[in-house]
């Protein structure tokens, strides 16, 4: 069974930072794409960012671009989110996501929802001006 638990989000102030990290289990983590989607209160939920396997490509959405980083460490099966200089605007429910596939997606496959798995628990992320 997929598995996949989120953890190191908090309250921070506007320009603060967060680590935020993602441990999996029950797949070979390590052969598939992972990335981080977010959900803010009210909305939809939104691709942030993403890692195909063995770190070769990494991917941003506009808003996050400079400030936050994605990387992964097979060994332990962990993904992680530096976040850096937060703002008001990036509160929301962070959740890690598995690509249903094993491919290495380019541009907007990277970003489309709908060809990762469902997720589910996440961490909390606000943000405060």
């Amino acid at each position: 069974e997929v598995q996949l638990v989120e953890s190191g989000g908090g309250l921070v102030q506007s320009g603060g930072s967060l680590r935020l990290s993602c441990a999996a289990s029950g797949f070979n983590f390590r052969r598939y794409t992972m990335s981080w989607v977010r959900q803010p209160p009210g909305k939809g939920p939104e691709w942030v960012s993403g890692i195909t396997t063995g770190g070769g490509r990494l991917s941003y959405t506009d808003s996050v671009k400079g400030r936050f980083t994605i990387s992964r460490d097979d060994a332990r099966s962990t993904l992680f989110l530096q976040m850096n200089n937060l703002k008001p605007e990036d509160t929301a429910v962070y959740y890690c996501t598995k690509y249903k596939t094993q491919s290495q997606p380019v541009g907007v496959l990277m970003s489309t929802l709908s060809l990762y798995d469902d997720w589910d628990q996440g961490t909390q992320v606000t943000v405060s001006s």
